[in-house]
Parts: structure tokens; sequence; C-alpha cells
């Protein structure tokens, strides 16, 4: 029956009054008919207004925005999707106007940066990444979705998968490190868990993966800043995420706002729309980052802002996010180039396409339950899921002697360090609709657990203060030992968050010092949103946790790990300097012909003044526990480079007293071929559980097709002969190796970092 009101309406048989939300889940080729059929009724303006993104207010001020004057814009059809906005009632009314009172009764899209959390806020997604595990990034995103859902939300922009092998880039926060294999594991699970199995459903809201390109390899570590970058590596490594997410089915992309090789992203034709849709087949809806149109002017590419608009709709993206360019400048880019409206009536069909998809068509008022709103958000089962996920993303750094665990009893501890008292920088950057006033503090869960805990301040990561520090020091003396909260705070990462040094900010390191100087043991609790160069305080320090910054729960969860009602068991998602000018320091890195030798008089490629290796290595993780693996074997010697496939297993005990996790990593590397290969690349990892003097049987098994090379005839090449591969408990702490010969040739598809990996624990 809805379906044929629909048809009646597209058809002119019934009154303009009649909404679009008349539109029914019919077959593919039915549903495609009605969007064409809404579009040829589409007048110039109404195809344009589908286009534009505007604001609903700011991320501290939702719905601020929506005046008389805003909501005429929506009667008129100017308007396409909302962001800064929130609330099942507000957008209830917001979403009446659009499909009651405009011509066309197209539904409103309304969006928000949910990251890491909407009202519940998770570890931020580099310390989920630490935990090395899929399911974790997965709930949070269900829960997030969930949440976001009630609010009356239909579409985030996350997950961020962009690689970053700089540390001194702010937003390295928001991703999942330096390896694209780990980043496209943590991607396509984000995406199901925003997205779920079923776009239609009331509690899943649409992914918004971003910034496509290579937006991590910007300049010096600069946001903003343009990369340059060989199509082998943007293959292989920067984009390998983004064909993760799209093989999860990730409705939606953002644009970049950098230049890649002297093309501004957004205005990136080759890139868009000759890669990402030609090439992948992907057709879901492409917005521009936030004035990412207007900025092509200011890249030096377009002279005018209906060049702009030209040049955006040229390269594919369909949504403009809140500059206004296609409202006020695309008419007069199509007057003057009619050839650009079939790409208009592409971008318009994408969008009325992802509006079906998420149910809009059927029911535009699904996500605007208050009942539920009030249920679901901040949950006592979601708390209980932050607090799980927090305890999942600690990595161990250091443990001397085994002062971690910290006994439960009558030592008297000194709590020294501005961050464990700080619940807003606990929240992170992107913290959506998080409240400090939500969060515990390491402070106030010491205090809760612990009877006999003496908190000073001793500085923070803002100021050069220093006259605090005599306290700090004095608490510490008169304590059994000391709990440093070191690091940085919320505002020191996150976008144009970027750094040119890496060292402790503020005065922190001369507290350390100081604290360090009275010989009381001493454990660094560090925080923050990225890598530190922290040399001193591995020197010094009895123990090193590294614990990010994990939203909510953060207090309860460090405390648990602290006196071992946790064990920590995650790994680091990305490299740690020993200085800042040690950057980049990837494990992946290509050989060299004069490899690395600390003998000065040879002429290697080494510093002068420091270790080429890093401080921390990628997947470095400690335990309360020790694991042993046994001699990995493999099920064949070789495989054919069409189709093959090889298993390679191991044994994996836990040799210590207590019940903790490891993660197994299966790293390979092709020795021999047409161009130089990593010395490294992840393929593989499973976190398994054991309980003391359990052993279990870990099993990986790999295709040909991620064995693949980007060719210098660019194309996807499976190469003969040997492949070596590697397992071990991180990227610098290999225990086993084993050989697999490829017969033939043969050729990949797609990245092979994008390719999961099948395992099994047995």
């Amino acid at each position: 029956m809805k379906h044929a009101i629909l048809k009646a309406f597209v058809t002119g048989t019934v009154a303009l009054a009649t909404p679009v939300s008349a539109m029914a889940q019919n077959d593919s080729a039915s549903q495609s008919a009605d969007i064409d059929a809404l579009i040829a009724r589409m007048t110039l303006d109404e195809k344009i207004g589908q286009l534009v993104q505007r604001m609903g207010g700011r991320s501290k001020s939702l719905n601020s925005r929506l005046g008389p004057e805003e909501l005429d814009k929506v009667r008129r059809g100017e308007v396409g999707s909302y962001l800064h906005v929130a609330g099942a009632d507000a957008l209830r009314e917001l979403q009446r106007v659009a499909v009651e009172e405009s011509r066309l009764g197209i539904p409103l899209l309304f969006s928000m940066d949910v990251v890491h959390g909407y009202r519940t806020i998770f570890p931020v997604p580099l310390a989920m990444a630490a935990s090395w595990d899929p399911e974790v990034a997965e709930r949070h995103a269900r829960i997030a979705a969930t949440e976001a859902s009630a609010a009356g939300l239909h579409w985030t922009f996350a997950p961020m998968v962009d690689i970053a092998r700089d540390p001194r880039w702010g937003r390295i926060v928001e991703g999942a490190g330096e390896d694209a294999y780990l980043g496209s594991r943590m991607a396509a699970a984000q995406v199901l868990g925003f997205q779920g199995t079923d776009l239609s459903a009331a509690d899943t809201i649409m992914a918004g993966t971003k910034h496509f390109g290579a937006y991590g390899a910007a300049e010096g570590g600069r946001d903003y800043a343009g990369a340059e970058v060989s199509e082998r590596a943007m293959r292989e490594t920067y984009l390998a995420p983004f064909r993760a997410a799209a093989e999860a089915g990730s409705a939606s992309y953002m644009t970049a706002f950098n230049a890649l090789n002297g093309v501004p992203t957004t205005g990136n034709e080759d890139l868009l729309r000759t890669m990402l849709r030609e090439e992948w087949g992907w057709n879901g809806l492409l917005l521009s980052d936030w004035r990412a149109v207007e900025e092509l002017m200011a890249h030096g590419v377009a002279g005018t802002r209906s060049d702009a608009a030209r040049l955006a709709l040229e390269a594919s993206v369909d949504m403009d996010m809140v500059a206004d360019v296609y409202a006020g400048d695309l008419k007069e880019a199509i007057k003057g180039d009619p050839a650009l409206l079939p790409l208009l009536d592409q971008a318009v069909r994408r969008i009325l396409d992802a509006k079906r998809k998420l149910g809009l068509f059927v029911d535009p008022y699904k996500y605007h339950d208050a009942a539920r709103e009030a249920e679901v958000i901040l949950s006592s089962d979601h708390r209980a899921a932050a607090r799980d996920i927090a305890e999942r993303s600690f990595v161990l750094l250091k443990n001397e002697g085994d002062i971690l665990p910290l006994t439960k009893g009558a030592q008297k501890i000194a709590l020294v360090g501005a961050l464990a008292d700080d619940a807003l920088s606990q929240l992170g950057s992107w913290r959506a609709q998080g409240r400090a006033e939500d969060v515990v503090t390491l402070r106030a869960a010491l205090e809760a657990a612990h009877h006999n805990v003496v908190f000073a301040p001793g500085t923070d990561a803002r100021t050069d203060d220093v006259t605090d520090i005599p306290e700090a020091v004095a608490a510490a003396e008169s304590s059994d030992l000391i709990v440093l909260a070191l690091g940085e705070d919320y505002d020191w990462s996150g976008e144009a968050r970027s750094r040119s040094s890496l060292e402790l900010p503020g005065r922190q390191l001369a507290l350390f010092e100081a604290l360090a100087a009275t010989g009381k043991p001493l454990v660094v609790v560090l925080m923050g949103g990225r890598p530190l160069a922290i040399p001193e305080v591995a020197e010094k320090a009895d123990a090193v946790l590294e614990t990010w910054l994990l939203g909510i729960e953060s207090g309860p969860a460090i405390v648990d790990t602290l006196f071992g009602d946790n064990n920590p068991g995650g790994k680091l998602p990305a490299s740690f300097p020993r200085t800042t000018g040690q950057v980049p320091v990837s494990y992946d890195h290509l050989p060299s012909g004069r490899p690395a030798d600390p003998d000065l008089s040879k002429d290697t490629a080494r510093y002068m003044d420091q270790p080429i290796t890093p401080l921390y290595a990628f997947g470095h993780g400690l335990s309360y526990t020790r694991f042993s693996f046994g001699e990995p074997s493999v099920d064949r010697s070789s495989i054919p480079a069409n189709g093959g496939e090889v298993t390679i297993a191991l044994d994996v005990t836990n040799d210590g007293a207590r019940a903790g996790d490891e993660v197994v990593q299966l790293y390979m590397r092709d020795p021999v071929a047409s161009v130089s290969r990593p010395v490294q690349q992840l393929r593989g990892f499973r976190r398994v559980t054991l309980q003391p003097g359990e052993t279990k049987r870990v099993s990986f098994t790999l295709s040909a097709d991620q064995f693949a090379l980007w060719s210098r005839e660019g194309e996807w090449v499976i190469e003969p002969g040997e492949i070596e591969l590697m397992v071990g408990s991180a990227s610098d702490d290999i225990r086993g190796r084993v050989s697999v010969t490829i017969d033939g040739t043969g050729r990949g598809s797609i990245a092979p970092a994008a390719i999961p990996t099948r395992s099994k624990v047995q």
C-alpha cells in the first residue's frame, strides 16, 4: 500500500502534501525506480538542497541554530542533513517539519562525531586498538550506536581509520596507530558495530569512515598539511583500512582535509571517483570534511566558490559539510557547465539511497523515542562495558622486579600528578555528549579502594609552575610508594593538536626527577593520546603502565589493574620513540643496503647519538604472568599462487601463577621480490586468555592473496619464492620462524592488509 502511494505521488496523481515517507523496503529494482521517479520531480534547488549539510548548533550548544529562518530552509527543501544536533524530542520536531511541511517531504539525516561513545564514553580509539581485540571495537560501537540512535541520530563520522606513523600528528589518538593490518581489523569491527546487520533497525546508525586518502601522512605531523605518498604506500598501507571498511559495508566515507601528492582530496577525481567508486565498486554516500569544499580555494586549485563546487562534484563528493558552497554556488557552476547535471543526479541518488537504507522513507520518526532515550543512555550495563573495555586497553610497558601488582594492605601511597584528578581529560577528544561529572577519576577510585592515600598534584601538563613540587616530594617521602600520573591532558591530542616535541609537556619531567630522587618505589601511570618520548621515565621508574585516556570508568579500571584484579594484556598499536627526532620509527620499515650497526666507524643507517630501535616497539606489552611459545609449524611447505592457503600453528603456555592474556602476533617477510619489501608485516593476531599452567594451540590460516604486493606495473601480484612467517609477543620479540614457498605467479585483488586472517584457539 505504501509503495503504491509513493508511485502515485511521483507520477503526480496525488496531492503534493503526501509525504515521501511512504516508500517501502521493496526489491532493489523497485526501490531504484522509486528514487529515480522522485529525482525526476525535484527542482534544481531541491536537488542541490539534498547535497547540503548545515550546522544545527555547535558541539557545546546543540540545536542552538534551529530558529525560524533555519526551519524555513527545511520547508523549502534546501537542507539534506544537519550535524551538531541531538535529542529525541527536538529532532522529532525538526524531522516533522521536513516530512510534513516541505513540498517533497524528504526526511533529513542527523549526524554527530560519535567517535568513542555518545554519553557513555569509552577509551579513546588508540587505546581500544591497544586491546588488539576487534570485539572490543565492535562492542563499543554497538553501544555507541544504541545511545546515539536513541538520541535521534542517524549517522556518525567514525571510525577514523587513518594510518599514523608520526605521533606528532594530533589525530593519531582517533585511529588504530601505525599498522595497516591492525587498523583494518579495527575499522571493519567498528563499521559492523555501528551499522549491525540491518541498517534500517532503529538502534543502528550509518558509519562515516574517515578521512579518505592519506590524512595521517601529513608532512611533519602537522594537521591539515599536505602528504607526498607513493602509490605503493597508498595502496598497501594507507588505503588498506578503508578497503576493509568497504568490505564490511561502510555506508559512507568522509574526505580528508589535506592534499595528496599536490591534489586536495576533496577535489581529487582520480582518488575518489576513479579509484573508490569505479575501481572498488563502492557506491555509498561521500561527504566532505568541515568546510573542505570551500578550502579548495585556499589549496590553490579553485579560483572561485563556483570552481570549488564543480571540482568537488566532479570528484563525486555528494555532500558539502557546512560550507554552503553547493548551496550558494553549485547552480552557477551548472549554468556554466550543464554536463554537471548528471553528476548532481548521481549525488542526489546516493543520498536518497542512504536515507532509504536507514528506513527513513518507511518511518522517519523511528529514531525519535524519548522513552528509549531515557532508558539506554548511560545505563548501568553500558558503564560496566566501559570499565571492561578500559581494562582490556592497558599496556604494561615496564615492571622492574614485579613491583606490580601492588599489595593491598596498610602501605601508604602517595598519589601524585594533576592528571590523577582530571575528570575532563579522561573523556579525551571528540567526547560527543560525555560529561566530566560522569567520570570516576584515578584519585576518586584509589581513595575509595585504599584507606591510606595522600594526594599532591605536583604540576600539570599546561604550565611551567613548579611551586607545588616540594609538597609532592614531601608526600612521597612520608609514604611507602609513589603512584605518579604523567602525560598529556585531553587538549594535547586530537584535531589541530599536533606537537613539535613528544617529550612530557610542562614541567612534568622535573616532577618525575624529583620523585625518583627520593628512592621510593615509583609506579608511573602514563596518560594521553599518543606515544611519548620518555627515556628518563623508562630508565628510572620501577613500573610504567600506559593507560591512555580511558573514558568514564578510567579510575576504577586503573585501580583494578594496579592491585592485580585485572591483569594488563594490551599491546602497543604504535611504536614509542626514544626522542622526537627519531620519528618516524614504525616497525615495518624497508630494509637498507647498509643495515644499522652501532659501530660508528661504519657508514650505516643509524643515528650518531641514538640507537635506531624504538624505546618501546610496536606490539610490545608485558603481563603480570609469563608466557612461553612452542615451535611453530606449517601444514604444508608450499602453496600455489592462485587459491593456495597455509596454516601456521603453535602452542602458547602460561608459565606463571596468574591468569592472563597474551596476544600472539603473526608477521611475514618476503626476502626477495621485484621491489624491496618491509622487514616485517603484521598478518594476524589473536588475544588468548590462559589460566596458570594452561597451554592452548593457536593457529592462523593465510591465503596466497595475503602475500601480494603492488607491482611496478600498477597491479596486485603474487610472486613466486620463499615467504618467512614469524610468530612472537611483539614485533621485536619473535619467538619462532618457519618458511613457505609460493609456487607460480598469481593475481591479487585488494590490499593484503585488508584481508582478514582466520585464526583458531584450541
